[in-house]
């Protein structure tokens, strides 16, 4: 055997292992990829599974709070701060906004009235003049709110 026969041998020993590695490492590859791929459609069905579980507590609050007004249990202001507050986290189409916008007028009516922490640190002359305040504006969307209140019991968005 030539030295040249005995190179063309080993250079053929050496491309053979050179692509047994490579098809190693591309089979690898495609392992990783397939694992990858399970692994992100579980992560978007478990993620699909718990915005629907969300949604289904957010209107299933609107639909609490609604009953609310209607039995005088909150006031309201605060039902449509808490309402408005949803339906925005819900990210609902524009004409639901504009169906329901007698929660968006009296929250932004209301908006100025410091609450929680900034509520306790006034004087009880501020609360009362805020107070005061709140009761005329809800005055005025008083109709309007439990209209919205009314319609809105029985929807899911």
């Amino acid at each position: 055997m030539s030295v040249l026969s005995i190179l063309v041998v080993v250079g053929i020993l050496i491309i053979l292992v050179l692509a047994a590695v490579a098809g190693r490492l591309v089979y690898k590859v495609y392992l990783q990829k397939k694992d990858r791929a399970v692994k992100l459609q579980t992560l978007e069905a478990a993620n699909q599974k718990s915005q629907i579980e969300r949604r289904e507590w957010v209107n299933k609050s609107i639909q609490i709070l609604a009953q609310a007004v209607h039995k005088d249990e909150l006031t309201l202001t605060e039902a449509s701060i808490r309402i408005s507050g949803l339906l925005d986290s819900l990210d609902v189409h524009p004409d639901i906004k504009t169906e329901f916008s007698a929660f968006y007028q009296l929250r932004e009516k209301t908006s100025h009235i410091p609450y929680l922490e900034a509520w306790q640190n006034l004087s009880n002359a501020e609360q009362k003049k805020f107070d005061l305040d709140r009761l005329r504006h809800e005055a005025t969307f008083n109709d309007f709110v439990m209209d919205a209140a009314k319609r809105i019991q029985g929807r899911e968005f």
